[in-house]
């Protein structure tokens, strides 16, 4: 549809300033919507390849295809800067995450086949952020790339109620707890979790309010986030990607603030993740934290703008 609009705007302007000019101009063999050509490969490209692509067989996608976009939404490309700077994190705070408590394999077999990166953030109809979307256990989409800074990344492990409205964006709400989020709905295809962890909130879930709610309210019913409580697998997903990006300090914060009501509530729905990702997966869920925490504490310690040294 975007393709004949253009060729209906091209054909108008014919019309108007004169057949002769657009009609006698000869023709270039070329297209301007081969869309199809591959571009030259760049240092970031070829950067992907050896760290991405050929180890994992992840497609690490930062130029724009709106074929792999929704296109209700306006949307623009992301930065290079800014994707070589979370090429660099991703690598260092979620793939060697998981290798280092997994090994390799398990990623080469169960990572999604594409990240694919947007610049700028996708708004629901309800006011909602879509923060990130998991498509059929094969595409991570992240959004909101151009919105942090490159020389001062802020990963915030310690607050879970800052104000994500902050600027620069806090890394670890925009992008790490999203990715840990959609990767965990992958994983939870693959090996569905406990049918029981659906009954302990059941009746309660927020499927059409969530949006107008706060997380410290909905952590006394026994959810970690506003959006946990709009539906189980949600509430799963939450669960596991706030626990694992957030220090022990924050989780007891959490804890705390749920209140007689909502705190044994959450511990419950976290004794059956542990067991679930201990049993299919042979994941640890609090050695996986510290590895995460640590790993996002040296942050500060990389090169963000040099790929040679990453």
């Amino acid at each position: 549809m975007k393709k004949i609009y253009l060729f209906a705007s091209l054909l108008f302007a014919c019309v108007s300033f004169g057949l002769t000019s657009c009609g006698d101009d000869e023709l270039d063999s070329k297209s301007v919507f081969d869309g199809d050509k591959e571009q030259p490969k760049n240092e970031l490209d070829k950067w992907l390849v050896k760290n991405y692509l050929t180890p994992f067989n992840i497609d690490f996608q930062y130029r724009y295809n709106d074929r792999l976009t929704d296109l209700i939404y306006n949307v623009v490309p992301a930065n290079y800067d800014h994707s070589v700077a979370l090429g660099i994190m991703f690598k260092h705070i979620w793939i060697e995450a998981y290798t280092e408590a997994l090994g390799e394999e398990f990623l080469k077999k169960h990572s999604p086949r594409q990240i694919q990166l947007i610049g700028s953030r996708e708004y629901g109809p309800n006011g909602s952020v879509i923060l990130g979307t998991a498509e059929g256990g094969l595409k991570i989409m992240l959004y909101g790339v151009n919105e942090f800074d490159i020389d001062n990344p802020r990963i915030n492990v310690d607050d879970p109620y800052e104000d994500a409205g902050l600027s620069p964006a806090d890394l670890n709400h925009w992008m790490f707890h999203t990715v840990h989020h959609e990767f965990c709905h992958i994983l939870t295809q693959l090996k569905e979790y406990s049918p029981e962890y659906k009954t302990i909130s059941a009746g309660s879930y927020h499927s059409q309010d969530w949006i107008n709610l706060k997380d410290k309210k909905v952590q006394e019913e026994g959810f970690v986030t506003a959006y946990g409580s709009s539906e189980y697998n949600e509430d799963f997903a939450e669960l596991f990607s706030t626990y694992v990006t957030m220090s022990p300090e924050a989780w007891n914060m959490i804890m705390t603030n749920a209140g007689e009501k909502g705190a044994p509530l959450l511990q419950k729905k976290l004794d059956l993740m542990r067991k679930y990702f201990k049993e299919q997966w042979g994941l640890d869920m609090d050695e996986f934290r510290s590895i995460v925490l640590r790993r996002s504490s040296e942050i500060g310690t990389l090169d963000l703008r040099d790929l040679s040294k990453n």
